[in-house]
């Protein structure tokens, strides 16, 4: 590779004048070890030559995630965000949804951008729901935490005991036993449990301040208003009627993707030389993500801490932040 780009390398021989090509491309697989192979020449890169990221040579390919196909028609999908509202614009072209509200027996139907928005954002709170479920290890509790009459947002609502009682008592209807604990340090109260593992869960303001929570909350705020099962999906003639919000995004998702073949490349193998060219080698098609240097501290301190040679560093590293892994290869 150093022959290749004609820089050579080290502090005495290296010359970014005498670089053969205005880009280098980083193309790896769309898995961990592509990400993996991805960290290890990001790593070089920057080590030995940091001239070509500033100067803007450095890219990563950006291949397609995803293709659908229906008829002749075909669509290529760059990530997971892309191809959720992809198949919500397919599954709610001719779909609407009834929702009676329990409260006063109105009835509200959604479709085109509305429902979609709703949808997404159904989508984006089953998402947050199982991060903050990955937290406290309880889907009752998280269940629980999603009423958004409850008072556990802010640091100045934990600082009053009376705000945290409608929390203890939704958590002992559920059968966790838990208890308030006065957190003197921060004047403030927390809803401790355990769970399967009889490991304590604390609701405080150290949950309250994960950004995950937070981003859980807004969520709950913004579907409460259409939130009221059973929710009736009517296409044509057919009514389906779906008891939850689960079952209604798992539906219609369902019809997103119906008579559609669904591909999803885990892998630059697994597309053919045709369809390699037309989306990551195209230079008219492809999209490129260019590296930059914006924090050289911040960068060293991260390669450092993840490929240097500080094992107890890299180990603190994942035992702080290893509830925030998205793709996890076991």
């Amino acid at each position: 590779m150093i022959t290749a780009l004609g820089t050579g390398i080290g502090k005495d021989d290296f010359a970014v004048a005498k670089l053969r090509y205005g880009k280098v491309i980083i193309m790896t697989d769309a898995d961990v070890d592509g990400s993996h192979i991805r960290t290890l020449l990001l790593t070089f890169f920057f080590r030995h030559m940091t001239e070509l990221i500033l100067r803007g040579h450095v890219f990563i390919a950006q291949p397609p995630l995803y293709r659908i196909k229906k008829g002749k028609s075909e669509k290529y999908i760059k990530d997971e965000k892309e191809f959720t509202k992809e198949i919500m614009r397919r599954a709610t072209e001719n779909l609407t949804l009834e929702i009676h509200s329990n409260g006063n027996g109105a009835k509200a139907v959604l479709e085109g951008v509305e429902l979609r928005t709703f949808l997404l954002n159904l989508d984006e709170y089953e998402q947050m729901f199982h991060k903050v479920e990955r937290r406290l290890r309880d889907s009752r509790v998280v269940e629980a935490l999603s009423n958004i009459e409850l008072k556990v947002d802010h640091k100045a609502e934990f600082q009053d005991e009376a705000n945290l009682k409608p929390v203890l008592e939704a958590l002992q209807k559920l059968g966790v036993n838990p208890e308030m604990r006065q957190d003197e340090e921060h004047s403030s109260y927390a809803v401790v449990f355990h769970d399967s593992t009889n490991a304590e869960r604390p609701i405080g303001l150290a949950l309250a301040a994960q950004p995950e929570f937070r981003r859980f909350r807004a969520l709950a705020r913004a579907i409460a208003r259409f939130n009221e099962p059973p929710f009736v999906v009517v296409k044509s003639e057919r009514r389906d009627s779906q008891p939850n919000w689960l079952d209604l995004l798992n539906y219609v998702k369902n019809e997103g993707k119906k008579d559609a073949s669904v591909q999803r490349y885990k892998g630059l193998g697994e597309m053919n030389a045709e369809q390699l060219a037309e989306t990551t080698m195209n230079p008219a098609k492809r999209t490129l993500l260019q590296v930059r240097l914006e924090d050289a501290v911040e960068c060293e301190e991260i390669f450092s801490t993840l490929m240097g040679e500080d094992v107890e560093a890299r180990r603190k590293f994942i035992e702080e932040n290893a509830l925030d892994v998205k793709n996890l290869d076991v």
